[in-house]
């Protein structure tokens, strides 16, 4: 019979307890851990149960029981009090081994470690086998010696993204920003909270919001929380001694190129002052660097839609799953949207090997059990030569089944903002749920944990919320995305009770009608943004025939570079080359089952944004041995406006449909410029 954690013997005790169904943020709860952790333990508490005969039943809107017959339930109960649990599970000792080593000033025993962990040396040797490939990915070394111990070398950068990455694969955005307290009789958790320096996170992130900086107001959520990570285990690592030494660093690519080297010495200036502490110039270079870093990742990130390859992914996993359901998928642009912003940085973490997690995945499974083995099947029918975990199918599940939901648009009333941990896929599906169940709920839009925390609140009248927020209780409502018909009616109670009553029937002339005028303007000034970039485009559209005899691939590009320079399109035409052919060299480009390639990318040494057409002379060779011989070529500033994108989006798509693309291969300009103007003229249309 397998042994049982102290943590899993708690829960177990909690189910046998009840004799209803009680939910995981209960369990969540009672036992001071995030409901992803829960749904985790219960996949090894099923195989327990199985020893005593006993089953979970998992009932969707109701929650989790445990059901078998008494004489199980007897036998379990009388395990529960004689046998002794094992302190921590196999995970929970692989983590708090890494924190161990890698806030060690010298070679820590095995027999230390064991006697922390109480189990034998052999154990901790176990562990230590499965970790090596882990702590190598880092560029770090686990060093053992009999006699010496065991500790982990390697530059002091290369530690601090080991301790990101560590943070990010076992914690959840609200056990990092949520007020929550340390877990009795959790010193794993805890030992991980001090890693990332969780007592001075939010003084952290306060003072990052604080430098009121553009750029950090545009990263995407994920590239947030990275960035933040990494300033505050910098400062955990300062203040225990661990500074960057730049003689045993030497081997890094790079401190900084030098961009915010001025922002950096701003920001620690201000922490330095609430914190009580000094930032010697290393770590000013080193925290400059991280600010390079998180804009050229969100920089090429917004880029998504140029990735043609991508976007036929998406198409191909879109409609596959379409023609299995009967659904017509290919028309939701939403979901398109979502998916393919979504995909392109799980793509990334796959092929990386980054441990994916999902914590809805029980759930998830059993409400949308038909969908998710009809994703599963349309993505093993992609053969894209990458084992995808279910974890991430379950991701996918979510983007379609909020499609499959997104049907009654009804009449609301109250306003709420989204706060959604897992992004757009789950406050996609959490926002058509409750179009669905709750349709006098009118979802004002999606924000990350760090604007909800800051948004006035006359602008919204309720939170809705899947993570902890840093926020007052009274502030928020907590509930998760698949939304259960429990958490329907604590949701109706809580607007019942909660919400202000004036604030959810605003009287004409007062300030809810201020607040939709402003958003109908919002509204009409985006539309003008979407207007003007389409004309723009349209307008700077060319074709050009190019004699590119005897020229290679490079050549050929900065040829056509050279012939739009002149329109104030580019500043510094070499380095445009160098990322168009870094792109290449990243991904193919060549339209599929055509002689047709598109060429993008985005760069601060572009100006404005530029689509071009080049007919050659001579095929140039891409992807292989693949010849092509028109390319369209698409530019656009490195800051550009979420309507621009959404243009440039789109152009992208249309390269999928037959008719443009044979279009682009023989017809004149004036042809080529009437067929985008009129589908650009529908995709507006379809937005009003």
């Amino acid at each position: 019979m397998r042994k049982m954690t102290a943590r899993q013997r708690q829960m177990i005790g909690l189910l046998l307890g009840v004799s209803e169904e009680i939910t995981a943020a209960e369990i969540a709860a009672d036992t001071g851990v995030s409901v992803r952790t829960v749904h985790r333990e219960m996949e090894d508490i099923e195989g327990i149960l199985k020893d005593f005969g006993l089953d979970l039943s998992r009932k969707s809107g109701k929650g989790i029981q445990l059901s078998g017959p008494e004489g199980g339930l007897e036998k379990l109960r009388v395990y529960l009090r004689e046998e002794k649990p094992a302190e921590y599970s196999g995970e929970d000792r692989k983590i708090y081994e890494l924190c161990s080593l890698l806030e060690a000033e010298e070679p820590v025993k095995l027999f230390a470690l064991a006697h922390s962990l109480k189990v034998t040396v052999a154990t901790i040797s176990y562990d230590l086998d499965e970790l090596e490939p882990w702590v190598r990915k880092f560029g770090l070394k686990l060093v053992r010696r009999r006699g010496y111990g065991v500790e982990i070398t390697g530059t002091e950068v290369d530690k601090r993204r080991a301790i990101g990455r560590l943070a990010a694969e076992h914690l959840d955005q609200s056990d990092l920003v949520g007020h929550v307290l340390p877990v009795q009789g959790n010193p794993v958790f805890n030992m991980l909270l001090s890693s990332v320096g969780k007592n001075k996170l939010m003084d952290v992130e306060n003072t990052l919001w604080d430098m009121e900086w553009k750029w950090t107001a545009e990263l995407p959520e994920i590239v947030y929380m990275e960035l933040l990570l990494g300033l505050s285990v910098t400062v955990r690592r300062i203040c225990i001694g661990r500074e960057i030494d730049l003689t045993e660093d030497v081997g890094y690519p790079r401190m900084s190129d030098h961009r915010n080297i001025a922002a950096s010495e701003q920001f620690v200036l201000q922490l330095g002052h609430i914190l009580g502490m000094t930032f010697p110039r290393t770590e000013i270079l080193y925290i400059a660097g991280l600010f390079d870093r998180v804009q050229e990742s969100f920089s090429s990130t917004g880029f998504a839609y140029g990735d043609i390859e991508l976007v036929e992914i998406v198409y191909r996993l879109t409609d596959s799953i379409a023609k299995r359901t009967g659904v017509p998928f290919l028309r939701d642009r939403s979901l398109r949207e979502g998916v393919i912003e979504h995909i392109n940085p799980a793509l990334k973490r796959i092929r990386e090997g980054t441990r994916i997690r999902n914590p809805l995945l029980g759930p998830i499974r059993k409400d949308y059990e038909d969908l998710f083995q009809t994703v599963r099947d349309s993505v093993e029918d992609l053969n894209l030569d990458l084992v995808i975990p279910d974890e991430e199918i379950g991701f996918l599940v979510m983007h379609f089944g909020a499609s499959m939901e997104r049907l009654n648009q009804l009449r609301r009333s109250v306003r709420a903002i989204l706060v959604c941990a897992s992004g757009l896929s789950s406050s996609r599906l959490l926002a058509t749920r409750l179009n669905k169940e709750l349709p006098q709920i009118e979802v004002m839009g999606n924000v990350s944990w760090y604007e909800a925390a800051r948004l006035p609140e006359e602008d919204y009248d309720l939170i809705i919320s899947t993570i902890d927020l840093p926020l007052p209780g009274d502030r928020y409502i907590k509930i998760s995305p698949l939304l259960t018909g429990e958490e329907i009616e604590k949701l109706l109670s809580y607007i019942q009770n909660t919400v202000p009553k004036e604030r959810e029937e605003p009287p004409a002339g007062e300030s809810g009608t201020v607040v939709r005028e402003e958003a109908a303007f919002d509204r009409m000034k985006s539309y003008s943004v979407i207007l003007e970039e389409m004309l723009s485009l349209i307008e700077r559209f060319r074709l050009y025939s190019l004699d590119n005899s005897g020229m290679n691939l490079p050549a050929t590009l900065a040829v056509m570079l050279d012939m739009i320079a002149d329109f104030g399109v580019i500043g510094d035409t070499g380095l445009v080359l160098d990322r168009l052919l870094e792109r290449e060299r990243m991904a193919s480009q060549v339209i599929p089952d055509t002689r047709l390639a598109l060429f993008h990318t985005r760069s601060s040494h572009i100006h404005k944004s530029s689509l071009t057409l080049y007919r050659l002379e001579q095929p140039v060779q891409l992807d292989g041995e693949t010849e092509v011989r028109v390319i369209l070529l698409m530019l656009a500033p490195r800051k550009l406006s979420k309507e621009s994108l959404e243009v440039l989006s789109e152009i992208s798509a249309m390269l999928l449909n037959t008719e443009l693309v044979k279009l682009l291969e023989e017809r004149a300009e004036p042809e080529i410029r009437r067929y985008l103007s009129s589908e650009l003229l529908r995709f507006f249309e379809n937005k009003l």
